[in-house]
């Protein structure tokens, strides 16, 4: 039988990357899962190419959480996974010394906010029932500082912390509601390819970029989308409230040989 067979799924900011591999790998075990997204042109191809429903989703509005629960009032599973860096338009200053409120707080409102409304949304539907699994797609930023991307690490830390009170406040509840976050580090997705480029250093670059890994190679989004499925499933129901590092063991420490 499918791990998530007959288990209805929100995956937000599902158009690509590691929302489009978790919502396609649901799929595949058998989940009715809604992509949602805030590009609704690419979301809607997303669920199309996959086979599931779309719904158009900004994580950092409340009227669209407000409006998702009208439609999708039940789920099993949400996966907050909707994020941005801050550089998306381009690079500007996210250091401590440079950034501006604004760019500090557009960061806060999706990665954080998008969050909170998300678990909000999640306890909602998942509480009549009194059981599901919320995932929130944090980061390895989330786990040490990043000086130069300070509200992407920021908001990531938070949404790790907010994690652990959410699995907290539901276990304090009665409920069996789990909540735990997935910490990716170097996953090839679209938003590498500023840095990668497409010229003849394109290997070199993807090899600089992960010089530190003890795997030395990007993670690919199946690979975090692995991760997602168990928490899910109904394997994990002892799993609350803790995090699960994929970072091919960059936080382990260094695997070089001793000098």
């Amino acid at each position: 039988m499918a791990r998530l067979n007959q288990k209805t799924c929100v995956v937000t900011g599902a158009a690509r990357g590691i929302g489009r591999a978790i919502a396609a790998r649901f799929h595949d075990e058998g989940a009715s899962v809604i992509v949602t997204d805030s590009d609704v042109e690419a979301g809607a191809a997303t669920a199309a190419t996959i086979g599931c429903r779309f719904e158009p989703l900004d994580v950092s509005v409340e009227a669209d959480w407000q409006r998702l629960m009208r439609v999708v009032p039940i789920a099993d599973v949400v996966v907050n996974n909707a994020g941005v860096t801050g550089f998306e338009q381009g690079m500007v200053a996210h250091d401590p010394e440079h950034a501006s409120l604004a760019d500090w707080r557009a960061v806060h409102a999706v990665n954080l906010d998008g969050t909170f409304l998300g678990c909000r949304y999640a306890i909602g539907a998942m509480k009549t029932a009194g059981t599901g699994s919320i995932i929130n797609i944090s980061s390895r930023s989330g786990l040490v500082g990043i000086p130069m991307a300070a509200a992407y690490a920021s908001s990531k830390a938070a949404v790790r912390n907010h994690s652990k009170t959410v699995a907290l406040y539901c276990a304090q509840q009665g409920w069996k509601i789990r909540c735990n976050s997935i910490h990716p580090a170097a996953i090839l997705t679209g938003i590498w390819e500023p840095m990668l480029g497409t010229g003849d250093d394109r290997e070199a670059r993807m090899a600089a970029l992960v010089a530190d890994t003890p795997l030395k190679r990007f993670g690919m989004p199946d690979e975090v989308a692995a991760i997602a499925v168990m928490l899910a499933s109904d394997e994990a129901t002892y799993v609350t409230g803790t995090e699960i590092n994929i970072d091919g063991g960059l936080l382990a420490g260094s695997a070089a040989s001793p000098g």
